[in-house]
Protein backbone atom coordinates (compact mmCIF):
# COMPACT_ATOMS: atom_id res chain seq x y z
CA UNK A 1 0.00 0.00 0.00
CA UNK A 2 1.25 3.50 -0.84
CA UNK A 3 0.86 6.00 1.99
CA UNK A 4 1.60 9.72 2.01
CA UNK A 5 1.71 11.51 5.36
CA UNK A 6 1.32 15.28 5.43
CA UNK A 7 2.00 17.52 8.40
CA UNK A 8 1.36 21.18 9.28
CA UNK A 9 5.09 21.71 9.77
CA UNK A 10 8.42 19.94 9.33
CA UNK A 11 10.35 17.51 11.49
CA UNK A 12 11.83 20.29 13.62
CA UNK A 13 11.58 22.11 15.94
CA UNK A 14 7.98 20.97 16.46
CA UNK A 15 7.60 17.42 17.66
CA UNK A 16 4.47 15.82 16.18
CA UNK A 17 5.91 14.71 12.85
CA UNK A 18 9.25 13.56 14.30
CA UNK A 19 7.86 11.92 17.44
CA UNK A 20 4.54 10.54 16.18
CA UNK A 21 4.37 10.35 12.39
CA UNK A 22 7.94 9.31 11.58
CA UNK A 23 8.21 6.27 13.90
CA UNK A 24 4.80 5.15 12.69
CA UNK A 25 5.96 5.57 9.08
CA UNK A 26 9.12 3.55 9.73
CA UNK A 27 7.09 0.75 11.28
CA UNK A 28 4.69 0.71 8.33
CA UNK A 29 7.70 0.34 6.01
CA UNK A 30 8.79 -2.71 8.00
CA UNK A 31 5.25 -4.04 7.49
CA UNK A 32 5.78 -3.80 3.74
CA UNK A 33 4.16 -0.47 2.88
CA UNK A 34 5.56 2.34 0.73
CA UNK A 35 5.51 5.49 2.90
CA UNK A 36 6.39 9.10 2.15
CA UNK A 37 6.15 12.26 4.24
CA UNK A 38 5.44 15.62 2.57
CA UNK A 39 6.14 18.56 4.88
CA UNK A 40 6.14 22.38 4.92
CA UNK A 41 9.30 23.14 6.99
CA UNK A 42 8.45 26.72 7.91
CA UNK A 43 9.81 26.18 11.43
CA UNK A 44 13.22 25.31 9.96
CA UNK A 45 13.65 27.10 6.60
CA UNK A 46 17.03 25.40 6.14
CA UNK A 47 15.10 22.21 5.29
CA UNK A 48 13.21 23.93 2.45
CA UNK A 49 13.41 21.77 -0.67
CA UNK A 50 15.45 19.05 1.05
CA UNK A 51 14.62 15.40 0.43
CA UNK A 52 16.09 12.22 1.86
CA UNK A 53 15.25 8.63 2.76
CA UNK A 54 15.31 7.61 6.42
CA UNK A 55 14.87 3.92 7.27
CA UNK A 56 12.88 3.45 4.08
CA UNK A 57 10.66 6.53 4.51
CA UNK A 58 10.93 9.15 1.77
CA UNK A 59 10.90 12.58 3.40
CA UNK A 60 10.09 15.52 1.13
CA UNK A 61 10.24 19.10 2.40
CA UNK A 62 8.49 21.34 -0.10
CA UNK A 63 10.19 24.51 -1.29
CA UNK A 64 8.91 27.39 0.81
CA UNK A 65 7.68 30.46 -1.10
CA UNK A 66 8.51 34.02 -0.24
CA UNK A 67 6.53 35.42 2.66
CA UNK A 68 3.48 37.05 1.09
CA UNK A 69 0.42 37.19 3.37
CA UNK A 70 -2.43 34.91 2.25
CA UNK A 71 -0.74 34.09 -1.05
CA UNK A 72 1.96 32.21 0.90
CA UNK A 73 -0.66 29.96 2.52
CA UNK A 74 -2.26 29.20 -0.84
CA UNK A 75 1.09 28.34 -2.46
CA UNK A 76 2.19 26.08 0.41
CA UNK A 77 -1.14 24.23 0.40
CA UNK A 78 -0.99 23.77 -3.38
CA UNK A 79 2.57 22.44 -3.22
CA UNK A 80 1.62 19.98 -0.48
CA UNK A 81 -1.36 18.72 -2.48
CA UNK A 82 0.66 18.45 -5.68
CA UNK A 83 3.59 16.56 -4.17
CA UNK A 84 1.30 14.27 -2.20
CA UNK A 85 -0.81 13.30 -5.21
CA UNK A 86 2.23 12.95 -7.48
CA UNK A 87 3.13 9.90 -5.40
CA UNK A 88 -0.21 8.33 -6.42
CA UNK A 89 -0.96 7.11 -2.89
CA UNK A 90 -3.69 4.76 -1.80
CA UNK A 91 -3.90 6.58 1.53
CA UNK A 92 -3.44 10.23 2.43
CA UNK A 93 -2.76 10.48 6.20
CA UNK A 94 -3.04 14.07 7.43
CA UNK A 95 -1.52 14.86 10.83
CA UNK A 96 -3.45 17.60 12.66
CA UNK A 97 -6.69 19.00 11.24
CA UNK A 98 -5.52 22.61 11.36
CA UNK A 99 -3.43 25.01 9.31
CA UNK A 100 -1.59 23.64 6.24
CA UNK A 101 -2.30 19.97 6.82
CA UNK A 102 -5.97 20.69 7.46
CA UNK A 103 -6.21 22.75 4.28
CA UNK A 104 -4.47 20.02 2.30
CA UNK A 105 -6.80 17.36 3.70
CA UNK A 106 -9.83 19.47 2.75
CA UNK A 107 -8.62 19.83 -0.84
CA UNK A 108 -7.92 16.10 -1.22
CA UNK A 109 -11.24 15.22 0.43
CA UNK A 110 -13.14 17.31 -2.11
CA UNK A 111 -11.12 15.84 -4.97
CA UNK A 112 -12.08 12.38 -3.72
CA UNK A 113 -15.74 13.36 -3.48
CA UNK A 114 -15.57 14.62 -7.07
CA UNK A 115 -13.98 11.28 -8.01
CA UNK A 116 -10.88 13.03 -9.28
CA UNK A 117 -8.78 10.80 -7.03
CA UNK A 118 -9.39 7.45 -5.38
CA UNK A 119 -7.14 8.20 -2.41
CA UNK A 120 -8.47 7.39 1.06
CA UNK A 121 -8.28 10.39 3.43
CA UNK A 122 -7.29 9.57 7.01
CA UNK A 123 -7.02 12.35 9.59
CA UNK A 124 -4.91 12.21 12.75
CA UNK A 125 -5.65 14.28 15.86
CA UNK A 126 -3.14 14.32 18.71
CA UNK A 127 -4.29 17.52 20.48
CA UNK A 128 -7.42 19.54 20.97
CA UNK A 129 -6.62 22.53 18.79
CA UNK A 130 -9.68 24.76 19.26
CA UNK A 131 -11.30 26.52 22.20
CA UNK A 132 -9.99 25.19 25.51
CA UNK A 133 -7.01 23.67 23.70
CA UNK A 134 -4.10 25.16 21.79
CA UNK A 135 -6.17 28.21 20.90
CA UNK A 136 -5.70 29.26 24.52
CA UNK A 137 -1.90 29.09 24.29
CA UNK A 138 -0.94 29.91 20.73
CA UNK A 139 -0.18 33.51 19.70
CA UNK A 140 -2.97 33.49 17.15
CA UNK A 141 -5.21 36.30 15.99
CA UNK A 142 -8.94 36.13 16.68
CA UNK A 143 -9.55 35.21 13.04
CA UNK A 144 -6.97 32.42 13.16
CA UNK A 145 -8.45 31.00 16.37
CA UNK A 146 -11.94 30.94 14.90
CA UNK A 147 -10.65 29.35 11.71
CA UNK A 148 -8.63 26.67 13.52
CA UNK A 149 -11.62 25.78 15.72
CA UNK A 150 -13.78 25.42 12.61
CA UNK A 151 -11.07 23.48 10.74
CA UNK A 152 -10.75 20.99 13.57
CA UNK A 153 -14.43 20.10 13.74
CA UNK A 154 -14.86 20.06 9.96
CA UNK A 155 -11.78 17.93 9.42
CA UNK A 156 -12.71 15.35 12.05
CA UNK A 157 -16.10 14.87 10.41
CA UNK A 158 -14.93 14.88 6.79
CA UNK A 159 -12.52 11.97 6.41
CA UNK A 160 -12.70 8.27 5.63
CA UNK A 161 -11.05 7.38 8.95
CA UNK A 162 -9.93 9.25 12.05
CA UNK A 163 -6.98 8.31 14.27
CA UNK A 164 -6.87 9.93 17.72
CA UNK A 165 -4.11 9.95 20.30
CA UNK A 166 -6.20 10.00 23.49
CA UNK A 167 -9.44 8.78 24.99
CA UNK A 168 -10.55 12.39 25.48
CA UNK A 169 -10.16 13.07 21.76
CA UNK A 170 -12.06 9.87 21.08
CA UNK A 171 -14.97 11.09 23.22
CA UNK A 172 -14.98 14.53 21.61
CA UNK A 173 -14.97 12.99 18.14
CA UNK A 174 -17.99 10.85 19.04
CA UNK A 175 -19.73 13.95 20.42
CA UNK A 176 -19.19 15.62 17.04
CA UNK A 177 -21.02 12.74 15.38
CA UNK A 178 -18.06 10.76 14.09
CA UNK A 179 -19.04 7.15 13.36
CA UNK A 180 -17.37 4.84 15.87
CA UNK A 181 -16.59 2.50 12.99
CA UNK A 182 -14.14 4.97 11.44
CA UNK A 183 -12.58 6.03 14.75
CA UNK A 184 -9.27 4.47 15.81
CA UNK A 185 -7.45 5.03 19.11
CA UNK A 186 -3.72 5.36 18.39
CA UNK A 187 -1.74 6.88 21.29
CA UNK A 188 1.90 7.82 20.99
CA UNK A 189 4.06 4.74 21.13
CA UNK A 190 7.55 3.48 21.82
CA UNK A 191 10.14 1.43 19.99
CA UNK A 192 10.24 -2.10 21.47
CA UNK A 193 13.86 -2.38 20.33
CA UNK A 194 14.98 0.76 22.16
CA UNK A 195 17.64 0.34 24.81
CA UNK A 196 17.62 1.50 28.42
CA UNK A 197 20.01 4.49 28.66
CA UNK A 198 23.45 3.43 29.85
CA UNK A 199 24.77 4.49 33.24
CA UNK A 200 27.94 5.73 31.57
CA UNK A 201 25.87 8.39 29.81
CA UNK A 202 24.17 9.21 33.07
CA UNK A 203 27.47 9.55 34.90
CA UNK A 204 28.74 11.87 32.18
CA UNK A 205 25.73 14.15 32.69
CA UNK A 206 26.16 14.04 36.47
CA UNK A 207 29.80 15.04 36.09
CA UNK A 208 29.04 17.78 33.57
CA UNK A 209 26.42 19.41 35.79
CA UNK A 210 28.11 18.60 39.12
CA UNK A 211 25.21 16.55 40.45
CA UNK A 212 27.50 14.27 42.45
CA UNK A 213 25.95 11.22 44.10
CA UNK A 214 22.83 13.03 45.30
CA UNK A 215 19.42 11.59 44.38
CA UNK A 216 18.04 13.37 41.32
CA UNK A 217 14.47 14.25 40.41
CA UNK A 218 13.88 14.91 36.72
CA UNK A 219 11.38 17.47 35.41
CA UNK A 220 11.20 17.01 31.63
CA UNK A 221 8.76 19.60 30.38
CA UNK A 222 7.59 22.42 28.10
CA UNK A 223 6.23 24.28 31.19
CA UNK A 224 2.71 24.88 29.85
CA UNK A 225 1.44 21.66 31.45
CA UNK A 226 1.28 23.00 35.01
CA UNK A 227 0.97 26.01 37.27
CA UNK A 228 4.58 26.71 38.36
CA UNK A 229 3.63 27.75 41.88
CA UNK A 230 2.01 24.37 42.56
CA UNK A 231 5.15 22.51 41.48
CA UNK A 232 7.31 24.69 43.70
CA UNK A 233 4.96 23.84 46.56
CA UNK A 234 5.38 20.12 45.83
CA UNK A 235 9.15 20.53 45.83
CA UNK A 236 9.07 22.36 49.15
CA UNK A 237 7.41 19.32 50.75
CA UNK A 238 9.91 16.96 49.12
CA UNK A 239 12.94 18.95 50.21
CA UNK A 240 11.62 19.19 53.76
CA UNK A 241 12.01 15.39 53.97
CA UNK A 242 14.80 14.79 51.44
CA UNK A 243 17.04 17.87 51.58
CA UNK A 244 19.89 16.24 49.62
CA UNK A 245 17.75 15.64 46.53
CA UNK A 246 18.47 17.66 43.40
CA UNK A 247 16.06 18.77 40.70
CA UNK A 248 17.23 18.44 37.10
CA UNK A 249 15.05 20.47 34.74
CA UNK A 250 15.18 19.62 31.04
CA UNK A 251 13.15 21.57 28.50
CA UNK A 252 12.12 25.02 27.45
CA UNK A 253 8.80 26.83 27.56
CA UNK A 254 6.85 27.75 24.46
CA UNK A 255 6.96 31.42 25.43
CA UNK A 256 9.83 31.54 27.97
CA UNK A 257 7.59 30.27 30.80
CA UNK A 258 10.66 28.68 32.37
CA UNK A 259 11.66 32.13 33.60
CA UNK A 260 8.61 32.32 35.86
CA UNK A 261 9.23 28.85 37.28
CA UNK A 262 12.91 29.52 37.96
CA UNK A 263 12.08 32.86 39.59
CA UNK A 264 9.58 31.20 41.92
CA UNK A 265 12.11 28.50 42.83
CA UNK A 266 14.73 31.14 43.61
CA UNK A 267 12.23 33.14 45.65
CA UNK A 268 11.53 29.99 47.69
CA UNK A 269 15.25 29.54 48.32
CA UNK A 270 15.66 26.47 46.11
CA UNK A 271 18.04 27.84 43.47
CA UNK A 272 21.04 25.87 44.79
CA UNK A 273 19.10 22.59 44.59
CA UNK A 274 17.95 23.10 41.01
CA UNK A 275 19.88 22.57 37.80
CA UNK A 276 18.29 23.95 34.65
CA UNK A 277 19.83 22.69 31.40
CA UNK A 278 17.28 24.04 28.91
CA UNK A 279 16.40 22.39 25.61
CA UNK A 280 18.35 19.25 24.75
CA UNK A 281 18.62 17.49 21.41
CA UNK A 282 16.93 14.10 21.12
CA UNK A 283 20.22 12.22 21.06
CA UNK A 284 21.25 13.88 24.35
CA UNK A 285 18.15 12.92 26.31
CA UNK A 286 19.15 9.34 27.26
CA UNK A 287 22.03 10.71 29.32
CA UNK A 288 19.72 12.97 31.31
CA UNK A 289 17.26 10.13 31.85
CA UNK A 290 20.05 7.84 33.07
CA UNK A 291 21.31 10.54 35.44
CA UNK A 292 17.92 10.69 37.17
CA UNK A 293 16.36 8.57 39.90
CA UNK A 294 12.74 9.74 39.80
CA UNK A 295 10.77 11.56 37.10
CA UNK A 296 8.05 13.99 38.16
CA UNK A 297 5.26 14.74 35.69
CA UNK A 298 2.86 17.39 37.01
CA UNK A 299 -0.25 18.17 34.95
CA UNK A 300 -3.06 20.63 35.59
CA UNK A 301 -6.54 19.26 34.93
CA UNK A 302 -7.28 21.21 31.74
CA UNK A 303 -8.88 20.22 28.44
CA UNK A 304 -5.53 20.76 26.75
CA UNK A 305 -3.80 18.27 29.06
CA UNK A 306 -6.67 15.77 29.02
CA UNK A 307 -6.76 15.68 25.23
CA UNK A 308 -3.08 15.46 24.45
CA UNK A 309 -0.97 12.31 24.54
CA UNK A 310 2.27 13.28 26.33
CA UNK A 311 5.11 11.69 24.40
CA UNK A 312 7.49 12.80 27.15
CA UNK A 313 5.80 10.39 29.58
CA UNK A 314 6.20 7.59 27.03
CA UNK A 315 9.88 8.48 26.65
CA UNK A 316 10.41 8.38 30.42
CA UNK A 317 8.68 5.00 30.65
CA UNK A 318 10.78 3.58 27.82
CA UNK A 319 13.89 4.77 29.67
CA UNK A 320 12.85 2.69 32.68
CA UNK A 321 12.35 5.60 35.07
CA UNK A 322 10.15 5.52 38.14
CA UNK A 323 7.46 8.17 37.57
CA UNK A 324 5.12 10.20 39.74
CA UNK A 325 2.42 11.97 37.72
CA UNK A 326 -0.91 13.67 38.10
CA UNK A 327 -3.69 11.40 36.83
CA UNK A 328 -4.85 13.61 33.98
CA UNK A 329 -6.04 12.37 30.60
CA UNK A 330 -3.81 9.95 28.75
CA UNK A 331 -1.32 9.70 31.63
CA UNK A 332 -3.75 7.35 33.37
CA UNK A 333 -3.86 5.16 30.26
CA UNK A 334 -0.07 4.87 30.18
CA UNK A 335 0.65 4.29 33.87
CA UNK A 336 -0.91 1.75 36.21
CA UNK A 337 -0.90 3.16 39.71
CA UNK A 338 1.42 1.27 42.01
CA UNK A 339 2.50 -1.05 39.19
CA UNK A 340 4.31 1.03 36.58
CA UNK A 341 4.33 4.36 38.39
CA UNK A 342 2.42 6.47 40.88
CA UNK A 343 -0.68 8.42 39.87
CA UNK A 344 -1.85 11.32 42.01
CA UNK A 345 -5.30 12.95 41.80
CA UNK A 346 -5.30 16.16 39.75
CA UNK A 347 -3.95 19.20 41.60
CA UNK A 348 -2.66 16.98 44.40
CA UNK A 349 0.34 18.48 46.22
CA UNK A 350 0.96 16.61 49.48
CA UNK A 351 0.21 13.19 47.99
CA UNK A 352 2.48 13.92 45.03
CA UNK A 353 5.33 14.90 47.34
CA UNK A 354 4.83 11.81 49.51
CA UNK A 355 5.14 9.49 46.51
CA UNK A 356 8.29 11.25 45.34
CA UNK A 357 9.83 10.97 48.81
CA UNK A 358 8.92 7.26 48.98
CA UNK A 359 10.71 6.60 45.70
CA UNK A 360 13.76 8.67 46.58
CA UNK A 361 14.19 6.52 49.69
CA UNK A 362 13.59 3.11 48.09
CA UNK A 363 15.96 2.09 45.30
CA UNK A 364 14.38 -1.36 44.86
CA UNK A 365 10.92 0.14 44.47
CA UNK A 366 12.24 2.60 41.89
CA UNK A 367 13.78 -0.24 39.91
CA UNK A 368 10.60 -2.33 40.09
CA UNK A 369 8.32 0.48 38.90
CA UNK A 370 10.77 1.57 36.22
CA UNK A 371 11.10 -1.96 34.85
CA UNK A 372 7.33 -2.38 34.67
CA UNK A 373 6.91 1.07 33.09
CA UNK A 374 9.32 0.09 30.33
CA UNK A 375 7.64 -3.27 29.82
CA UNK A 376 4.22 -1.66 29.57
CA UNK A 377 5.10 1.13 27.13
CA UNK A 378 7.16 -1.08 24.80
CA UNK A 379 4.69 -3.98 24.74
CA UNK A 380 1.25 -2.45 25.22
CA UNK A 381 2.08 0.72 23.30
CA UNK A 382 4.81 -0.49 20.97
CA UNK A 383 4.73 0.98 17.47
CA UNK A 384 4.30 -2.44 15.77
CA UNK A 385 1.08 -2.98 17.68
CA UNK A 386 -0.14 0.56 17.03
CA UNK A 387 0.74 0.28 13.33
CA UNK A 388 -1.64 -2.67 13.00
CA UNK A 389 -4.45 -0.41 14.24
CA UNK A 390 -3.48 2.25 11.70
CA UNK A 391 -3.49 -0.37 8.93
CA UNK A 392 -7.13 -1.10 9.74
CA UNK A 393 -7.86 2.61 9.41
CA UNK A 394 -6.13 2.58 6.04
CA UNK A 395 -8.03 -0.38 4.62
CA UNK A 396 -11.40 0.35 6.20
CA UNK A 397 -12.03 -3.40 6.20
CA UNK A 398 -12.01 -3.86 9.96
CA UNK A 399 -14.17 -1.33 11.77
CA UNK A 400 -13.38 -2.68 15.22
CA UNK A 401 -12.72 0.17 17.62
CA UNK A 402 -9.00 0.10 18.33
CA UNK A 403 -9.64 1.05 21.95
CA UNK A 404 -11.07 -2.44 22.51
CA UNK A 405 -7.79 -4.07 21.51
CA UNK A 406 -5.48 -2.17 23.82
Amino acid sequence: MKVVMVGPFGLRPQGTMARRALPLAKTLVVHGHDVAMVLPPWGCPADSGQEWVEDGVWICNIVLPRSIPLLEEIIITWRLVRRALQAQPDVFHCFKPKAYSGLTAAVVWHLAKLRLTKVRVVLDSDDWEGWGGWNELGPYSAIQKAFFAWQEKWGMTHCHALTVASKTLEKRALALGVDRGVLHYVPNGADPESQVPSMSKGNKVRDEWQLGEDPVMLLYTRFFEFEPRRVVEILSHVWAEAPSARLLVVGRGLFAEEGHFLALAEEAGFASRLTYVGWRQTEELPGYFAASDVAICPFDDTLLNRARCPAKVADLMAAGLAIVAHDVGQVGEYLEHGVSGYLVPPNGVQAFACDVIRLLRDEKLRAKLGMEARRRITREFGWPRLASVVERAYTGEDRLDAGETM
